[in-house]
C-alpha cells in the first residue's frame, strides 16, 4: 500500500468558556467511506478513505474537527481484500495502523497551531527540557 494523495475538506474548531476542573481529552478516528476509483493518470484502481479526526474537551469546553480524504494505491490482492473488509465497515488489520498514524501526524500538526493560537490546552504533551543538577565532582574548564 502506497499512498498517493491526502487533503483536508473540512477543519473545525470551537472553544467556549474556561473548564471548571480537570480537562479531559479524546482523540478518535472515524472512517466514513472506502471508494475505489481511477486515476487518469493510471490504468491503476486507487482507494479513496474519506476520514474524520475528532479531538473533544472535557465539559464541551473545546473540539476540533478535521474531515477529509487519503488516496491510496493498493497492491493487486490488497484492493480486494480492503473492500472485502470495509462490506463489514471494517479495514485490513494490516494498514489500519498505518493509515491511522498518517492521519493523525498530518491532522496534530495543524490541531497545535490552532489550540496555539485558540489558547486551548495541546491535546498531546510537548517535550521538555530539565536542568541537569550539577555535581561537586564535575570540574569548571573555563578556569585556567
Amino acid at each position: 500500500m502506497r499512498i498517493i494523495g491526502f487533503n483536508l475538506t473540512r477543519i473545525l474548531v470551537e472553544r467556549k468558556e474556561a473548564p471548571k476542573g480537570k480537562v479531559n481529552i479524546d482523540q478518535n478516528i472515524d472512517i466514513k467511506d472506502v471508494s475505489e476509483e481511477t486515476i487518469p493518470i493510471s490504468k491503476d484502481k486507487i482507494l479513496r478513505i474519506t476520514f474524520n479526526l475528532f479531538i473533544n474537551y472535557s465539559e464541551d469546553f473545546a473540539k476540533l474537527e478535521f474531515e477529509g480524504n487519503v488516496m491510496i494505491l493498493p497492491e493487486k490482492d490488497e484492493l480486494k481484500k480492503f473492500l472485502d473488509s470495509w462490506k463489514n465497515k471494517d479495514l485490513p488489520e494490516e494498514t489500519r495502523t498505518t493509515l491511522f498514524n498518517f492521519i493523525m501526524n498530518k491532522c496534530n500538526v495543524k490541531a497545535l497551531y490552532l489550540e496555539d493560537e485558540l489558547a486551548i490546552p495541546l491535546h498531546v504533551p510537548m517535550p521538555r527540557l530539565s536542568p541537569q543538577p550539577t555535581t561537586s565532582t564535575q570540574q569548571d574548564t573555563t578556569k585556567k
